[in-house]
């Protein structure tokens, strides 16, 4: 199977009234999914640097009836670029982003920066590439250091999942001291 967003997203225990960040949107499968895991309540804000995407996925969000989601154009690099106020989420999704980011530390300080003190960080990413489908070979963010990377920004790892066939998946907890 490939990352499967609405069994993923379960693992955040959404609850009513949260509010969500999706670092790279992209399609939207996450968007999509942890917006209607909120049941219309709360907010996911949809963050992706392509604007073409963000296009395609907020037609997408009309066309399934989905009114709790938010576009921003953002680079996930930059301190700051998902315009987001400091600890103003309960969760971020960054799924299939780090493998081809060139600053993953940036992408996750950015992602610690928005998230309230015990957050939850879900990461999916792929295992290695697969032919014509997912990263090249050199693109490929392996899992342990994807984990110790995202731990060395005090992250606490809550619990390794099984995100699919092809893709590792994690859910850290953001530490309570150090901003």
């Amino acid at each position: 199977m490939f990352s499967a967003p609405e069994k993923n997203i379960k693992e955040l225990s959404i609850s009513e009234n949260q509010i969500i960040a999706d670092f790279g949107a992209g399609a939207g499968a996450y968007t999509i999914a942890a917006a209607k895991a909120l049941n219309g309540t709360g907010k996911v804000y949809a963050i992706d640097v392509q604007k073409d995407l963000l296009t395609r996925l907020e037609n997408s969000c009309k066309e399934n009836h989905v009114g709790n989601v938010s576009f921003i154009w953002g680079d996930l690099e930059r301190p700051g670029g998902t315009k987001l106020r400091d600890q103003s989420c309960d969760a971020v999704i960054i799924s299939n982003v780090l493998f081809q980011s060139a600053d993953k530390k940036a992408v996750l300080s950015e992602a610690r920066r928005v998230l309230r003190h015990g957050g939850l960080l879900l990461l999916v990413d792929w295992t290695a590439s697969f032919n014509n489908m997912g990263p090249t070979p050199e693109q490929v963010f392996p899992e342990m250091e994807a984990r110790t990377l995202v731990e060395s920004l005090n992250f606490t790892l809550d619990r390794a999942i099984n995100a699919g066939n092809f893709h590792y998946g994690f859910v850290f907890k953001k530490g309570l001291y150090h901003d």
